[in-house]
């Protein structure tokens, strides 16, 4: 059973940056897809973010192009979403899931059978 734990979250002012990071347990990450998921208070969870198993595909949401980019190195089994140019917008909880490769990129649109348990990012002056 994948385990996955997130961490890096915290309180940024506007304009700010955090790098969030998705660890996983009891196997490895190389053969999943990763997303980055947020859900805001009284919002429904969106897609941020995706990673194909080998890094060679990735996905953004139109409201984080070009402020967040997603990476993964797989000899630390971790998973990383760098947030620059952070706004009130963007605060949530942001989740990490995985599923099984689809072998052809990553999608946002797709069933994750793991997640974490979740991250609190706080963007406010």
């Amino acid at each position: 059973q994948l385990q996955l734990v997130e961490s890096g979250g915290g309180l940024m002012q506007p304009g700010g940056s955090l790098r969030l990071s998705c660890a996983a347990s009891r196997s490895t990450l190389r053969y999943y897809d990763i997303g980055w998921f947020r859900q805001a208070p009284g919002k429904e969870r969106e897609g941020v973010s995706c990673i194909s198993s080998s890094g060679g595909s990735t996905n953004y949401a139109d409201s984080v192009k070009g402020r967040f980019t997603i990476s993964r190195d797989n000899a630390k089994n971790t998973v990383y979403l760098q947030m620059n140019s952070l706004k009130p917008e963007d605060t949530a909880v942001y989740y990490c899931a995985a599923d099984g490769s689809l072998g052809t990129g990553c999608s946002l649109n797709r069933h994750y059978a793991f997640w974490g348990q979740g991250t609190q990012v706080t963007v406010s002056s």
